[in-house]
């Protein structure tokens, strides 16, 4: 496998032209469509996706280590798809809606004023990560670890103690109505 090392790849189409396999290593794809196309088997170490639309995207065994996406549609992507070894994500004003994280470690992820709508979190690690300004509307956790977690400035969760670790989270007053409302009371603030 080829390795790209500190290359900028700006307004690139790669739906109908795949990026070609290889390891990219600090580089940047500004402005990049890879929607519905392929970036399988293909290993990302500490890239930057900038504006970029990588939605139903197919990243099977894709490696994504210390990689950020700022300004990104990710809809429907199957992060439960990628190599696990050393995942590392962060995420910044993007569209997550529909994707999945089923079962993956994502400690001290950082998702940051996105939207994160029927998004699955089911079985996943999420200890000490941070929902800053994300819409959780319909997201899913079920067994997830949700310790140490900052939900304060998130909105639209709906979270079910018994059947999530919660040790150590934090939550607004406004955000506890998320807490009890899988056991129908209602909270007036």
């Amino acid at each position: 496998m080829s390795l790209i090392e500190d290359e900028t790849f700006e307004k690139q189409d790669y739906t109908k032209n795949r990026l070609p396999k290889g390891d990219y290593e600090y580089c940047t794809f500004l402005n990049c469509n890879f929607s519905e196309g392929f970036l399988s088997e293909i290993k990302f170490l500490e890239c930057k996706f900038i504006d970029c639309n990588l939605s139903a995207t197919n990243i099977t065994g894709t490696s994504f280590q210390d990689v950020t996406f700022q300004d990104c549609k990710l809809l429907g992507l199957r992060f439960d798809m990628v190599n696990p070894f050393g995942f590392a994500v962060g995420f910044k004003n993007c569209q997550l809606n529909h994707a999945s994280f089923y079962q993956l470690e994502l400690k001290k992820t950082r998702f940051i004023n996105s939207k994160l709508k029927q998004v699955d979190f089911n079985t996943s690690d999420l200890r000490a990560s941070i929902f800053d300004g994300c819409d959780l509307s319909q997201a899913n956790f079920e067994n997830s670890n949700l310790e140490k977690s900052d939900f304060r400035k998130a909105i639209n969760y709906t979270i079910h103690p018994e059947q999530n670790k919660i040790k150590g989270a934090k939550f607004s007053l406004e955000g506890v109505v998320g807490l009890l409302a899988s056991y129908g009371v209602e909270v007036e603030i």
